[in-house]
C-alpha cells in the first residue's frame, strides 16, 4: 500500500530452526482476523500497564510502551517485531494488535493509548497530515511529516522496505526485454496491456502518471481489481502484460513476479516507519527502532509476509526471525 527474493528459505527457515522455545500464538491469516499477542508480550503485561491504560507510568529507565498495529497481517508482524526487539532491550512492553483501520487508531495514538505502531510514511502524510501534500520521495514526504504532524507525535528514521504500488511483469516478461524499472518499459509499452483497478485510469499516478513521468503510452488498459487475485491470474495468464501490484504482496514471491523500480517516484514513498507519542519515547527506544529500520528491506518485509499469509506460519516466530536474521534477535 511495499525488489523481491524467495521467501520459503529465509525468514521462515530462521524461525524453525531457531525459536522452538517460542511459544506459539494463534497466526491470522486475513486482514481481519484476530492477531496474537507475543508471549513475551504477555508476561510482560503483568508489570506493564494495560492497553488502556497511561502507558508511561511505571516504566523502566529504558521506558513502558504500548506497541499497536493496524488489523491487517503485514502491520501486525511489524508490531511482533517492533515488541520483541523493545523488551529483548529492557523496554516494558505491551502490544494492542489488529485495532482496526487507521481511523481506528491514529486517535489512540495522538491522545497516548498506543505508544508506538508501524506506519506508512506517504499514507499517513496524505491521509491523516495533509491531504494536499504532493510530496513523492522519502526525504520529501519525511519531511513534511516532521514539520506537520501533531505535536504529540513524531516520526523515527524510515526502512528501505516499501509497500507501495508498482509496476508488475513475470519474470519471464522481465528477463525477456531486460526489464529492471518502469523506464525500461518505454520501448515495449505500446505492445502490452496494462492491468491494475478501475481507478488507475484516472488516477494521478495512474495511466497519465506513467506517460507524464516515463513517456510510456501502452497498448490498452483492462480494469481489474486492487493488487488481488483478478489482477494476479491476468498477469500470470498473460491476459495483461504489466499490473498495478503492490510490493509487498505474496504472490509476487509464489507466482515468480517481478515489481520493477520506479527511480522517478511516480507512486508516492511508503516507507515502513515508526510512528511514536512523543512522551513515550526514550533513547533505547529510538535507537533500537532505528536499527529496525536501518535493516528492514522490502524484499524482507516480502519475505516475513509471504510466511504469515501465505504459510500461515506463527507471528511472534515469523518476527523472532527476521530479528536473528539481522542481529537483533
Amino acid at each position: 500500500m511495499t525488489i523481491r527474493i524467495t521467501a520459503t528459505s529465509g525468514i521462515a527457515a530462521l524461525a524453525v530452526a531457531g525459536l522452538a522455545a517460542v511459544t506459539a500464538c494463534s497466526s491470522s491469516t486475513s486482514s481481519t482476523a484476530a492477531s496474537p499477542t507475543t508471549s513475551a508480550a504477555t508476561s510482560a503485561s503483568a508489570s506493564a500497564t494495560s492497553a488502556s491504560s497511561n502507558p508511561l507510568s511505571g516504566g523502566s529507565s529504558s521506558g513502558s510502551v504500548v506497541v499497536g498495529s493496524a488489523n491487517f497481517p503485514e502491520n501486525e508482524v511489524l508490531a511482533e517485531v517492533y515488541a520483541l526487539a523493545l523488551q529483548a532491550k529492557g523496554v516494558k512492553v505491551t502490544t494492542k494488535l489488529n485495532i482496526g483501520a487507521r481511523e481506528a487508531y491514529y486517535p489512540q495514538i495522538e491522545k497516548g493509548t498506543i505508544s508506538i505502531i508501524p506506519e506508512y510514511n506517504g499514507t499517513l502524510l496524505t491521509v491523516e497530515v495533509d491531504p494536499k501534500s504532493t510530496a513523492k520521495t522519502t526525504e520529501q514526504v519525511d519531511t513534511e511529516l516532521a514539520a506537520k504532524l501533531p505535536s504529540t507525535l513524531t516520526v523515527l528514521n524510515p526502512a528501505s522496505a516499501q509497500d507501495s504500488d508498482s509496476i508488475t511483469v513475470t519474470a519471464a516478461t522481465a528477463a525477456k526485454y531486460h526489464l529492471k524499472s518502469i523506464a525500461d518499459l518505454k520501448p515495449y509499452a505500446s505492445s502490452m496491456v496494462l492491468g491494475g483497478p478501475p481507478e488507475f485510469k484516472t488516477r494521478t499516478d495512474g495511466i497519465a502518471g506513467l506517460k507524464d513521468t516515463y513517456g510510456l503510452t501502452f497498448k490498452s488498459f483492462d480494469p481489474l481489481d486492487t493488487s488481488g487475485p483478478i489482477t494476479l491470474s491476468a498477469l500470470t495468464s498473460g491476459k495483461v502484460q504489466a499490473a498495478d501490484v503492490f510490493t509487498t504482496t505474496p504472490q509476487i514471491v509464489t507466482d515468480k513476479l517481478v515489481s520493477l523500480a520506479d527511480p522517478k517516484f511516480n507512486f508516492a514513498a511508503q516507507n515502513v516507519i515508526p510512528l511514536v507519542y512523543k512522551p513515550a519515547l526514550t533513547p533505547t527506544i529510538s535507537s533500537t527502532l532505528n536499527e529496525i529500520s536501518a535493516k528492514l528491506t522490502t524484499a524482507a518485509l516480502l519475505q516475513m509476509d509471504n510466511a504469515v499469509i501465505t504459510q500461515k506460519a506463527n507471528y511472534t516466530t515469523v518476527a523472532q526471525g527476521f530479528l536473528q536474521s539481522i542481529g537483533m534477535g
